[in-house]
Parts: structure tokens; sequence; C-alpha cells
């Protein structure tokens, strides 16, 4: 029995088995949903980062170089 499964672009039913596009139903929704992603459409969720913890590492580091 072939798995089908639903392209996450436009829903249409496509075989799992044999599919070079899979989960995608062509290529065509395939670099849709790459552009999706180029376009930052989609987010994964993260914590915000102190970028201030950063820049006391950096003076850090400045101090501890000697003459370059």
């Amino acid at each position: 029995m072939l798995r089908a499964v639903k392209c996450p672009n436009c829903r249409k039913e496509t075989p799992w088995e044999n599919n070079p596009y899979r989960p995608f139903c062509s290529e065509r929704c395939r670099v849709i949903d790459l552009g999706a992603w180029a376009q930052e459409r989609y987010r994964i969720p993260a914590e915000a980062i102190d970028d201030s913890l950063d820049d006391e590492d950096d003076r850090d580091n400045d101090d501890e170089e000697g003459p370059g």
C-alpha cells in the first residue's frame, strides 16, 4: 500500500515513496516553500539573546591581546 501525504503548500495528496520533492507534490511547491523561508515568513521561536554580554566579552579579549 502506498502511503500518501498532503503537500504542505497546496494540500494536494501526493505519494511519499519515490517522490523526489517530498513532502511536496512538485518542484513548484518546494520552491515556493524555500522562498517563504528566504523571505523570513517562517520563524523558529527562540529566547532573546542579550547582546550586551557579547560586547563585554569582546572588550575583555581586547585587553588580553598584545600588539598585533
